[in-house]
């Protein structure tokens, strides 16, 4: 299994135990489980490509027969790739669009069209503005008309469609309720385009886009389940982590209102675009052993020993032959047993990921029996973390990064973005009057003071949610996290002199929205690489980070280490990848765990408190109404208990991290 794949595969680690226990008859088949036919992946952005190559082949068969093509079009960050593409096809080979109907899913209600969220919007800057469709043919629920007239309005929207012929392809995504549109639990099968209320958990997800939860509208109008059923294909696409539960409810789950994706497996031509983080919790990912034959190889058998252990509440070295065969891995036993030898061969694995030593270990600290590790050899190291947000270094591995540091290893901390963006706009205000009483206090360029003084105090108090921040206010929002991140690398040990601020300009959009990772951004990455020659990287591995940041971050230092790969430097170097608040890696994955202590719990805690500004509570929090503090410690906490519970030593709290060979891009 290549690296990506088993990464990827990490989703939804805890799911077996809260399913109810079966009774194991026969294998399963993939047909039976999945009610709605799944393809699958390995990249996000090869499902976009085979998406949109079915439109555009859709597209042409309907202009040869002379009939317009009708598409349901979505929005969000899921079809985006799907968008470039079929504008790629339109510009590099000749696909045109002149015959297409377009009819989108939805819009916020109210909503002008020129707002940052319109959906208008997002579909004219994504498609329509760099493709030959007729305006005439583009069809979007109106979020500005009286609210008397919207009835009204949903009628004739569901006759045009019919009018147009149907709807040819359906393109979908999926919210973390299971709503397709904005279709919330509770829609009925029967469903047509409408008013809703949109449920607290989606309000909650698209907090981030409208800068606070009390800035989304409570409701919109949507196109209805039944209307989505009635079109002749169905596409629904899921990406990341983060999509895996509800997937697997919507695929392998009964038919019920409260997933409205459920009633996908009603529709005669539906099928499920993923890419494999999202299908990690479907069975085939999550246990294909229950489907048929498994090749075996070393992370198969990680993983279903531990499912079994993890399965059956117990520790690994106290499963028996029979409890592999009454849970369907029989044939694990009698390719790879004894069931014994199985129990020994992982429990040894997850013993000798722990380590007290993140950079290796000194000749002078070894004791009698200590075993050699590779990475020993090069002590003490440069060390180079990449942290995505300012704070996302001491939130994911602020323990480890402390004991680097303690250790004696040079470590430098990466900075990627400045995330002026997640900054309140109270505490640029309070900073900004600091500084003017502090200038006035020293008599230091007045003039200047009082119109900087007068520009954010005017600019913030007529600032409409989801507007832009002035140049000013994004730099002293950078400010306030810059001085943050120094703060929490001090509380860790890392000098101030080795925190490095890239402000990536992929980042630098004043918007949640960010433009694509380019050229700039990789040769920064790479600039700091060759400054640095580090002997271990550290770099955001999670691609469940909700507003794309991670993902993109990530990125930009894989293309950097591949730019510097040939450099005689980078023999000795060693990849790691950490996961933030969003998510854990599946104890199958680990390839190091750091243990931490007590103490080291509450520096790190301490850390993080040094981001004052996500304190209490964060602006974008994304799914997780708890703070990043919180998230961690009981994240850390949970590996640690795995551990135990899996029949390892007992400890406080576990930093864990997956070691990148190179062998493959994780995006």
């Amino acid at each position: 299994m290549r690296p990506a794949d088993r990464l990827r595969g990490a989703a939804g680690a805890g799911f077996w135990e809260k399913k109810e226990k079966k009774s194991r008859q026969a294998m399963m088949n993939q047909e039976y489980v999945e009610r709605i036919p799944c393809r699958v992946f390995s990249q996000a952005r090869d499902t976009s490509q085979w998406v949109a190559a079915e439109i555009a082949e859709t597209i042409r068969a309907r202009a040869a027969e002379g009939k317009p093509c009708v598409l349901g079009l979505a929005t969000g960050s899921t079809p985006v790739g799907v968008y470039q593409q079929l504008v790629r096809l339109h510009r590099e080979e000749g696909l045109s669009l002149a015959g297409v109907v377009s009819f989108n899913l939805d819009e916020y209600y109210p909503m002008q069209p020129h707002e940052l969220q319109s959906y208008v919007r997002f579909m004219h800057e994504h498609l329509f503005d760099h493709v030959d469709i007729p305006a005439e043919n583009i069809h979007i629920p109106d979020g500005t008309i009286a609210s008397e007239d919207v009835a009204e309005f949903c009628r004739t929207y569901e006759q045009k469609i019919r009018e147009a012929g149907g709807i040819d392809i359906q393109l979908l995504g999926i919210g973390r309720t299971g709503h397709i549109g904005f279709n919330e639990p509770g829609s009925s099968r029967f469903s047509r385009t409408r008013l809703i209320t949109l449920d607290n958990v989606t309000r909650m997800d698209a907090a981030s886009d409208f800068f606070g939860e009390e800035n989304v509208p409570r409701r919109a109008i949507t196109m209805g389940v039944g209307t989505i059923l009635d079109a002749r294909r169905v596409l629904l696409m899921a990406f990341g982590e983060h999509k895996a539960p509800v997937i697997r409810e919507a695929v392998e789950g009964e038919v019920s209102p409260t997933v409205a994706a459920s009633f996908l497996q009603e529709h005669p031509n539906a099928q499920v675009v993923l890419d494999t983080a999202a299908a990690a919790d479907l069975t085939r990912c999550a246990s294909p052993w229950l489907l048929g034959t498994v090749p075996w190889q070393e992370a198969d058998i990680r993983k279903a020993v531990i499912w079994l252990a993890r399965r059956l509440q117990k520790p690994i070295l106290k499963l028996t032959a029979g409890d592999y065969n009454e849970e369907g891995l029989q044939d694990l036993v009698a390719d790879r047993g004894p069931a014994y030898e199985l129990n020994l061969r992982v429990f040894r694995h997850l013993q000798n990921t722990i380590t007290g030593w993140p950079g290796g270990k000194p000749e002078s600290a070894k004791q009698p029996g200590d075993r050699p590790r590779p990475e020993d050899a090069i002590f003490p190291k440069r060390v180079l973390v990449f942290s995505p947000h300012p704070d996302d270094d001491v939130i994911s591995m602020g323990g480890t990064l402390s004991r680097l540091a303690d250790h004696g290893h040079e470590v430098h901390v990466a900075y990627q973005t400045s995330g002026n963006i997640a900054v309140f706009d109270d505490d640029a205000s309070r900073f900004s009057e600091f500084v003017t009483e502090y200038n006035r206090t020293f008599d230091i360029d007045p003039q200047r003071t009082d119109e900087l003084d007068r520009h954010i105090d005017e600019f913030l108090r007529k600032k409409q949610p989801g507007q832009v921040d002035s140049d000013e206010v994004q730099t002293i929002k950078a400010l306030i996290r810059r001085g943050e991140a120094r703060a929490a690398a001090r509380c860790c040990g890392v000098p101030e002199e080795n925190c490095h601020f890239l402000d990536m300009p992929f980042y630098e959009t004043g918007r949640v929205k960010k433009k694509p990772i380019g050229q700039e951004d990789v040769q920064i990455v790479v600039d700091l690489l060759n400054q640095i020659q580090p002997h271990q990287i550290y770099v955001a591995g999670d691609l469940s980070d909700p507003h794309g940041t991670h993902r993109m971050c990530l990125s930009a230092v894989l293309k950097g280490c591949q730019h510097v790969e040939s450099k005689p430097w980078y023999a000795d170097c060693q990849l790691w990848l950490y996961r933030g608040a969003w998510q854990e890696w599946g104890p199958e994955l680990i390839d190091m765990a750091v243990p931490l202590s007590p103490d080291e719990v509450r520096r790190k805690r301490t850390a993080i408190f040094k981001h004052e500004s996500q304190k209490d509570r964060a602006l974008f929090p994304g799914p997780d109404v708890r703070e990043f503090w919180q998230r961690a410690e009981q994240r850390n906490a949970n590996t640690a208990e795995l551990y135990d519970k899996l029949g390892l030593a007992e400890y406080q709290a576990i930093e864990a991290f997956v070691a990148w060979d190179g062998s493959a891009d994780l995006i």
